[in-house]
């Protein structure tokens, strides 16, 4: 189960209410890869494809790919706010990476 903490579910509420669109689901796709792991990526969606799964966490509709949510079934979504910026942090325990090849990965 992925866990959308208080704190981002109050921000993703908050962006659904500007847009009008309160319904939108909250899409979790892979962004890249990198030597970190895998990068995912947000969106909103109000589409469902066939091969989609759909989970709800803390009053947000999440949506992903079967294939996604194999390799994501434990993690976090978060919303941090410090001194470099704010914006959504995606946790996946489950992720690996660190394969060393990039130099600057700790």
């Amino acid at each position: 189960m992925i866990e959308v903490t208080d704190k981002a579910a109050a921000e993703l509420k908050s962006l659904l209410e500007q847009e009008g669109k309160p319904d939108l689901a909250l899409r979790i796709f892979v962004a890249g890869v990198a030597c970190s792991g895998i990068q995912y990526g947000l969106a909103f969606d109000d589409e469902l494809k066939e091969d989609d799964v759909t989970m709800e966490s803390n009053g947000i509709k999440l949506v992903m790919a079967k294939e996604i949510e194999r390799n994501f079934s434990e993690g976090s979504i978060d919303f941090i706010e410090d001194e470099n910026g704010k914006g959504f942090l995606i946790r996946n325990p489950s992720a690996g990476g660190g394969c060393g090849t990039c130099g600057g990965c700790h």
